[in-house]
């Protein structure tokens, strides 16, 4: 971890080559005449040969952390290990090379695949019907609110507005708004919870919905969101669910149950697709019977044996993507939830709390807990007693990396000043869990005995810590770092 890795450009070597072609059968032509606008001399690509450019990234993969090599207990996100059978099920010739053009009679495997991870994602939550197309959590949200919106249209029924609890998930407000409704906040009470009476005078005839993440951001899972939903029905207005923490409570609790009139599901949090990197992601939709004539087409029907998409909707806001989906995601999700089962998929959210759990017991009263409601998947503390050490969370943060450790999610959700939000997800063992308290109760020592070490933290990792704001819009791939290039801290 303490060496840097050079760049391709210098462990370039004149001459070298990872490939040889056999003769040319055509005439040759020098790509420095033919794209005289791009080319940039001799030496403007590196000179490597297979074995120089195979080690260069296998070093690189080792300086990289990611959840097969270390825990990676980042809240909200859920990034739990996965299990590689799921992988190995998605990669099967048959499903990985399959044509999405492909005719229905031989795409049969596929569309059955696609129907029953649909059947048992409406069983799972309490829905009437699901679309497997949106390619991520947002952008089921998206697609749920472009429908609630379609089925107030339906009904000439003019609501401009929709409610998102300052608990929220950030995505929230962005889909309110590009689906072109306004997004109003309401304050959640002094438990982190959403307060019914607030609820009540906020919901007018203007509003459309009611976004609810529940577990919400705190970790906590609302208590009278039977009441929410019928307060919200009484006024004519539907409640939509963020189901993006549906791990805390898989086979415990059926959002439909409760009232809920559409949630999006994210498959690569809660069923099993490595999560981050910008994806692959899948964020299915389920509804209930109200706004099910508004769901994407085309949606895979069952006909006695046989499967086909259906087309014919009339009222459908129409296709949210090119063909039907992420299909490897839902491969991997169907496996998934195909091998555990109903019991399985209980105690995999049983052991998600109890693991949330274990680690808020093991750090109360070392960091503070601005929240006291019981936690159910992640759990919700505040870096705000180091400040008199003149210690931030971003300290915190960056001395885990030395421990070997990813930093929880910090600074979310706002509502929490030096917020640290933690979700070990429930495919940690429980010495994983007792190395990171270990971890975090040490740093909190070190704020104190001493500071300005941890404020320079992190001291063991290639490059010591940047200026992130700046590291994002001008990538540096070049070893050692100018000082220039990480501001006034060392490389």
């Amino acid at each position: 971890m303490s060496q840097p890795e050079k760049s391709l450009f210098e462990l370039s070597s004149p001459g070298r080559r990872a490939w040889s072609l056999p003769a040319l059968d055509v005439p040759e032509v020098d790509p420095k005449q033919t794209f005289k606008d791009s080319a940039r001399g001799d030496n403007h690509l590196p000179e490597l040969s297979e074995v120089d450019i195979a080690r260069h990234f296998a070093r690189l993969s080792a300086l990289n952390h990611h959840v097969d090599k270390g825990f990676y207990p980042l809240g909200s996100c859920t990034m739990k290990y996965n299990p590689k059978v799921n992988e190995k099920a998605c990669r099967i010739q048959g499903l990985a090379d399959i044509h999405p053009m492909l005719p229905r009679k031989a795409a049969q495997g596929a569309l059955r695949i696609m129907y029953e991870l649909a059947e048992f994602l409406k069983e799972i939550v309490g829905m009437d019907a699901v679309t497997l197309q949106p390619a991520a959590g947002a952008h089921g949200e998206l697609t749920g609110i472009m429908m609630i919106r379609k089925y107030f249209e339906k009904r000439r029924e003019d609501r401009l507005e929709v409610l998102v609890p300052d608990s929220a998930h950030g995505t929230n407000p962005a889909s309110v708004t590009v689906s072109g409704f306004k997004s109003v906040q309401i304050k959640s009470n002094d438990k982190g919870e959403i307060d019914p009476a607030e609820l009540d005078r906020a919901c007018t005839d203007c509003v459309a919905c009611l976004m609810v993440t529940n577990p919400n951001t705190l970790g906590i899972f609302e208590p009278e969101v039977k009441k929410i939903c019928d307060i919200m029905h009484a006024k004519g207005s539907l409640v939509y669910l963020d189901g993006a923490n549906l791990n805390a409570y898989t086979g415990i609790h059926r959002p439909g149950d409760a009232g809920f009139d559409c949630m999006h599901i994210n498959l690569h949090k809660t069923f099993s697709t490595p999560h981050g990197g910008g994806g692959p992601g899948s964020g299915p939709v389920a509804v209930n019977r109200k706004l099910e004539p508004f769901l994407p087409r085309p949606v895979v029907r069952k006909d006695g044996d046989r499967y086909r998409l259906d087309f014919n909707r009339p009222d459908s806001i129409g296709r949210v993507l090119a063909f039907n989906g992420n299909f490897g995601v839902l491969v991997r999700a169907w496996t998934y939830i195909r091998m555990l089962g109903a019991d399985g998929l209980r105690d995999a959210a049983e052991a998600a709390v109890l693991n949330a759990n274990y680690v808020r017991a093991g750090l109360e009263g070392v960091f503070d807990l601005p929240y006291k409601e019981r936690s159910l998947h992640e759990v919700v503390f505040s870096g705000s007693n180091l400040k008199k050490y003149g210690v931030k969370t971003l300290d915190v943060a960056k001395r885990l990396l030395d421990h070997g450790l990813h930093a929880p999610t910090v600074y979310f959700p706002l509502i929490v000043p030096e917020a640290l939000m933690i979700e070990p997800t429930e495919t940690e063992s429980i010495e994983s869990c007792d190395a990171f308290v270990q971890a975090m109760k040490s740093i909190a020592e070190e704020a104190a005995t001493d500071p300005d070490a941890l404020r320079a933290a992190p001291r063991k990792t290639p490059v010591r810590r940047l200026d992130e704001a700046r590291a994002s819009r001008e990538l540096d791939v070049r070893y050692p770092l100018t000082e220039d290039a990480v501001g006034d801290t060392e490389a």
